[in-house]
């Protein structure tokens, strides 16, 4: 085993307390010139530094620098420049204290169009001098797709595009840029077809890829009924014709609904066909079957049905009056009652959807015939004698009438008249002479009124019908009546043939 040996006093380093004073002395002098003349070299340096404010899409940027133009700042700082951008001042031009230097950045652009990628940079803001400056046409049908880099993607046509386009600004926080995010901007062709719309054909510009998408894109509502030619999935290629023939709107009204319907049938026989709607019967249209159809129409179909009703009506009876030659004059009997008979009638009933619209007679017939009432009257006269204060008088009739009084003043007569005062018969107007209905009494026979006396019937007035009978007096002699009596007609018994032997009740007795 080995043991360590102590080491010895020449290994051992002396502290710097036991160095001798001199040499420590000369090593610190030495330092201290070092560092005047480094700092002197700095403040040389520092006062030769020129400040300046370099501006880049418009942040700024303070610095100091010693370079004496554009291009020396710019390799310092490690900024690269394209030929796209603008600087100002140019890069050669020398720089003053206090100069602001601005640069703007041309950003990148990728366009995809016709087949080909083609690049570059470009300080514009609208798409469309962009693509000028870039050498691509475009038309107004064109569609453009752009992408700012920022996942924001929006698609346009050239006509409709913005005039400007936000390029996208950095916040920078030191002079090391980041990198500009390019745009890409995608062109499609518009291709030229035609569209033949209901027989009018028009040219249509469009970039879409089926003919469904190029209607769409026209801005054309097609509904299920519409025709197209080519289908709807069809490619859109250059040249070719979309024929499109739109169906007509209908309104149906039938059975309590609303149908609304297109349809490409030409009248209204054949639409209401295509929808199953069928009429039965007497069913009918408005308008007819053979009209033709237009937009917007209303069709209402009524449905028609038809029932019979029977009815029956009384046939009222007549009453028949039959002479009696052994009945006494004015004396009745009934010898056969009255039963009305029975009209049945078949009556055609018409229903419009649901409501009675008519009612129209088919035909009709007497069911039982009415039974009419017999009635007998006497026509055997019988003379009797009445004795009167005045002697016996001779009769043959006698009638229950309404008696009432009147004189050449109360006649209603004119005094100027030149009938004042006289009777229907010229008679000059006196107690005796009494008013009747001739058709009752004759004209010119006699009568004997109880309580007035005998009477001659001279005499007719406009009130004086059936049972009335106007007893007449002198002026100065006057009573009133208005009482019923009997009324006894005097011998001679008129011809038969001009007796009215039936003779009505009115007025009745009270």
């Amino acid at each position: 085993m080995d043991i360590a040996r102590p080491f010895s006093n020449s290994n051992i380093n002396k502290p710097a307390s036991l160095q001798s004073g001199p040499s420590r002395l000369a090593g610190l002098f030495s330092l201290l010139i070092i560092a005047i003349i480094g700092g002197l070299m700095v403040a040389g340096y520092l006062h030769m530094l020129v400040p300046i404010t370099l501006q880049i899409d418009g942040v700024p940027y303070p610095l100091r620098t010693h370079q004496l133009t554009v291009e020396g700042i710019l390799t310092d700082v490690g900024i690269t420049t394209f030929p796209e951008d603008e600087i100002t001042p140019p890069i050669n031009e020398q720089i003053q204290a206090g100069q602001v230097i601005q640069i703007r950045r041309a950003r990148p652009v990728r366009v995809e169009v016709d087949g080909k990628i083609i690049a570059g940079r470009t300080l514009k803001h609208s798409v469309l001098s962009i693509l000028a400056d870039l050498g691509i046409e475009v038309s107004p049908y064109d569609k453009i797709i752009v992408s700012n880099g920022d996942n924001h993607t929006s698609s346009r046509s050239a006509a409709a595009l913005a005039s400007s386009l936000p390029m996208g600004q950095a916040s920078y926080r030191a002079i090391q840029l980041p990198e500009q995010s390019p745009l890409e901007v995608t062109v499609q062709r518009a291709m030229t077809v035609t569209l033949n719309l209901d027989g009018q054909s028009a040219p249509l510009h469009t970039t879409a890829l089926s003919v469904g998408e190029a209607l769409h894109e026209a801005g054309l509502i097609l509904h299920e009924a519409d025709r197209t030619l080519p289908e709807m999935t069809t490619p859109v290629d250059a040249n070719m014709t979309i024929s499109v023939k739109t169906a007509i709107p209908l309104t149906i009204l039938v059975d309590g609904r609303r149908l609304r319907t297109r349809t490409h049938r030409a009248n209204v026989a054949d639409a209401l066909a295509e929808v199953n709607i069928a009429l039965t019967g007497l069913d009918y249209t408005h308008p007819d079957l053979d009209s033709a159809l237009t937009p917007d129409m209303e069709i209402r179909v009524v449905r028609v049905h038809e029932t019979f009703s029977i009815e029956q009506e009384p046939v009222p009876f007549e009453v028949v009056w039959m002479p009696d030659s052994d009945l006494e004059i004015d004396l009745r009997e009934q010898r056969q009652d009255g039963e009305n008979g029975v009209l049945q009638k078949r009556i055609r009933v018409r229903y419009e959807d649901g409501q009675e619209v008519s009612r129209k007679l088919e035909d009709q017939g007497i069911v039982r015939p009415p039974k009419n009432k017999i009635i007998t009257y006497g026509t055997n006269i019988v003379v009797r004698t009445l004795d009167t204060p005045h002697g016996a008088v001779e009769y043959w009739r006698r009638i229950r009438m309404l008696a009432t009084s009147y004189s050449a003043s109360t006649a209603g007569t004119p005094v100027t008249a030149s009938y004042y005062g006289r009777t229907a018969l010229g008679w000059i107007m006196r107690h005796g002479i009494v008013a009747i209905d001739p058709r009752v009494v004759h004209l010119g026979s006699n009568v004997y009124v109880p309580g007035y006396g005998p009477g001659a019937a001279g005499d007719t007035g406009g009130a004086i019908k059936g049972r009335r009978i106007d007893l007449g007096y002198d002026d100065d002699n006057l009573k009133l009546w208005y009482r019923w009596v009997d009324v006894y007609l005097l011998t001679p018994i008129p011809p038969g043939d001009s007796i009215n032997y039936v003779i009505p009740d009115w007025p009745p007795e009270p």
